[in-house]
């Protein structure tokens, strides 16, 4: 059994964590150029290389193949963003992962669009409703998903009705998404205050 000091200095050793969580980041102007060529195409997609993508950074041909995903969800998708907000906070809820939970209330409650208090409700995998068919669909289809139960034929008829078969495959896909986000989030224990480096 280690004495307190030891432990300590076992706690306090700098190469157990990183600069984002336990990923250690590597400064833009010391990337290999595949890996700046992948960090420069995210950002020019996205506008910001956020969260996980840091991560994917790592393995650049993952993040050119997987960082047009969360770009379609930010310009092309058939959902709304509030829409796209309700699944995302279902799963990043379901996930449990800080980091993803904590950005994604702050930009639900920023749009404007949705209750904080359904925000929450959502996070913390609590019961709530939403007045707009819509979001309420939204909802009800990604929390019966997120918690791996079948979608009975009623539901899905609604969802098909409100949401059209490009909207059930934007809610299924953007959960798959958003649990690729969470779990590599969690993978690096990101906390929910991370920052990285500033590039």
């Amino acid at each position: 059994m280690p004495n307190t000091d030891e432990l300590k200095a076992m706690l306090d050793n700098p190469d157990d964590f990183g600069t984002f969580g336990r990923f250690v980041e590597t400064p833009v102007e010391e990337m290999p150029p595949q890996m700046r060529e992948a960090f420069d195409f995210t950002e020019k997609l996205r506008g910001l290389v956020p969260g996980p993508h840091k991560i994917w950074a790592a393995n650049p041909s993952l993040l050119t193949t997987i960082a047009p995903i969360g770009a379609y969800f930010q310009t092309k998708s058939t959902l709304s963003k509030a829409e796209i907000e309700i699944a995302t906070c279902v799963v990043c809820g379901h996930w449990r992962s800080a980091y993803s939970s904590y950005e994604h209330e702050k930009i639900a409650e920023a749009l404007g669009k949705l209750d904080p208090a359904n925000v929450e409700a959502l996070i913390a995998g609590l019961p709530t409703v939403f007045d707009d068919p819509r979001q309420q669909i939204v909802y009800e289809l990604s929390s019966t998903l997120a918690a791996a139960r079948v979608v009975p034929q009623g539901l899905f008829r609604r969802a098909q009705q409100l949401l059209g078969d490009a909207g059930i495959s934007d809610v299924t896909v953007l959960m798959g998404w958003f649990t690729a986000v969470s779990l590599t989030l969690m993978a690096y224990d990101v906390p929910s205050n991370a920052t990285g480096l500033d590039q």
